[in-house]
């Protein structure tokens, strides 16, 4: 089994060091980088790739709450995040980012490694998904109102993200599903050979564009801009089709 890359990040010494020694205890997991704040916290991220970041709520200029929003917005695979505060408070905005726990300190081994464990089964799902998921008439389970409702891949046109919720276009003649779920959690759900995002608001099927221009993608009548930060990975996938 390979290890999960962690960072740590809590602006208070004692706490840091509290999270640094579990991981090292933690035969799954590896302490790659550790910071102090949210800013240096976000370029490590970037830097190191990793599986997990332990990351404390309450830190100045910029909050781990804050650090986790921005991250949404970023391209490629988000970091599961488990958050370590002292106030009970947060859940509702932990979940709204897709946290994986909340540790309320003090926290104690069992507890951290109980989050840890978490990450680690969803870890190993995501990645059994991945490799299943290959053929047309794969499909997902996306949580509407109160029940599961199955999606099959070769039926969805795009995605777009409206704040808190998805809403999922699908080939049948204008119907929609709504899901409380982010834009970021659904797009690692999805086989990236087959859907691609393409701007913070859409991922779009690969296989359904019937045309580009030099900014956009057109999906039947629906004309989607293609963002700026997503513009050369695009770009890629357009070049291939062009050989």
């Amino acid at each position: 089994m390979s290890l999960l890359k962690c960072i740590a990040v809590d602006d208070e010494p004692l706490a840091l060091k509290l999270v640094q020694t579990f991981i090292d205890q933690t035969p799954f997991l590896e302490l790659t980088a550790s910071c102090d704040n949210a800013v240096e916290a976000m370029e490590l991220i970037r830097e190191k790739q990793p599986d997990v970041v332990f990351l404390d709520i309450n830190m100045p200029n910029l909050t781990g709450m804050e650090l986790a929003r921005l991250l949404q917005e970023q391209p490629g695979t988000l970091p599961k995040i488990i958050f370590t505060t002292a106030y009970n408070h947060y859940a509702i905005e932990g979940y709204k980012v897709n946290a994986v726990d909340y540790l309320l300190k003090p926290f104690s081994y069992e507890e951290f490694l109980r989050a840890a464990n978490k990450v680690l089964l969803q870890t190993t799902e995501a990645s059994n998904q991945s490799q299943s998921i290959t053929a047309d008439d794969e499909f997902i389970f996306l949580k509407v109102e109160y029940q599961w409702v199955r999606i099959s891949l070769k039926d969805i046109l795009y995605i777009e993200s409206l704040k808190d919720y998805v809403k999922v276009h699908l080939d049948d003649s204008q119907k929609t599903v709504l899901s409380l779920i982010s834009l970021k959690a659904l797009e690692e759900k999805l086989p990236s050979a087959k859907f691609m995002r393409i701007h913070r608001s859409f991922i779009v099927c690969l296989d359904k564009i019937n045309a580009i221009s030099k900014n956009s993608v057109f999906i039947g009548k629906t004309e989607i801009t293609v963002g700026e930060q997503y513009k050369e990975a695009f770009k890629t996938i357009v070049d291939k089709w062009l050989k």
